[in-house]
């Protein structure tokens, strides 16, 4: 016997029937739906202003399209009515998109009645659920459902099967400079990485191991262990000497140790008295000896 799914509070809760919104009181009844689902005019649905996905593949869109074109929908689209021979997208914009493509004059769809949060919260975790969103998608619905529909972490967390630790991993991402985020997005970094690059605070030593990853195809291993060493170098106490009291010269030696360390993928110490020092860059192996080396194009 195949093990049944449970659906959790989220989206078994979220799928029932709620209470109308202000334009559906004059919206008149609801069409006749025989076993929950409905045939409606494609020209009488509009698109869901909360779909979290931005982007669609055109090419697999023309694909759904031409099965569409010999099999029909094999699941209705799920929608809400705004108002007379008006409604809604809740989940299921692909489906409704390639039925536009394969000429549909109509399409089979599921009728609830939901409010705008509820709206963003079912668009999300049928998405989550259904579709494969990009790290940055989810992020951005994360983050939409914390400001648009006052969710604490903990209540986003039970809303999509999540835990807190999950979601606020996801929400850090946003965080990370633009160049990354859009790599996320389109799929040329992965998860795994980005994890790794978000434990660095300083957005240049972000950049430097993002560059590397993309010109050396690093590996995930290998790229947390780049962050751990520019993690311990910031945490350990410079060893740069305080001569004389001149500050903007210690805050020079240690612009400079920061910037080699993010370089060389790791800490580098710099010593000075305000005269004469050094500076020592460590490797944990031969093989990162080399790498040091072709740095230095030794």
């Amino acid at each position: 016997m195949s093990k049944k799914i449970a659906l959790g509070r989220g989206l078994k809760s979220l799928l029932s029937d709620t209470p109308d919104t202000d334009k559906l009181d004059e919206a008149g009844p609801a069409p006749s739906i025989t076993g929950g689902m409905s045939e409606i005019l494609i020209g009488e649905i509009e698109v869901n202003p909360f779909q979290p996905r931005q982007q669609f593949d055109q090419e697999a869109l023309k694909e759904l399209a031409e099965s569409i074109k010999i099999h029909g929908i094999i699941q209705p689209v799920t929608v809400r009515k705004l108002a007379r021979n008006q409604y809604q997208l809740i989940s299921g914009e692909r489906r409704y998109q390639a039925s536009r493509l394969a000429g549909l004059k109509s399409i089979p769809v599921y009728v609830r009645s939901a409010n705008d949060q509820q709206m963003l919260e079912m668009a999300l975790i049928e998405n989550i659920q259904r579709e494969n969103l990009n790290p940055i998608e989810i992020s951005l619905s994360y983050q939409r459902l914390i400001t648009e529909c006052s969710l604490k972490q903990e209540e986003l967390g039970e809303r999509v099967g999540k835990n807190r630790s999950t979601v606020t991993n996801y929400l850090r991402l946003l965080k990370l400079p633009p160049d990354i985020q859009i790599a996320l997005r389109d799929n040329k970094l992965s998860m795994g990485h980005a994890r790794a690059i978000i434990s660095i605070e300083n957005s240049e030593s972000q950049l430097y191991i993002f560059k590397k990853i993309i010109s050396e195809d690093l590996s995930v291993r290998k790229v947390e262990e780049l962050a751990r060493q520019l993690t311990a170098s910031k945490g350990e106490s410079t060893p740069i000497k305080r001569a004389s009291g001149n500050n903007s010269e210690v805050k020079e030696m240690f612009q400079l140790q920061t910037k080699l360390s993010s370089h060389f993928g790791t800490k580098v110490n710099v010593k000075s008295d305000g005269k004469k020092g050094e500076i020592r860059i460590p490797f944990l192996s031969v093989e990162d000896l080399n790498r040091v080396l072709d740095i230095l194009k030794l």
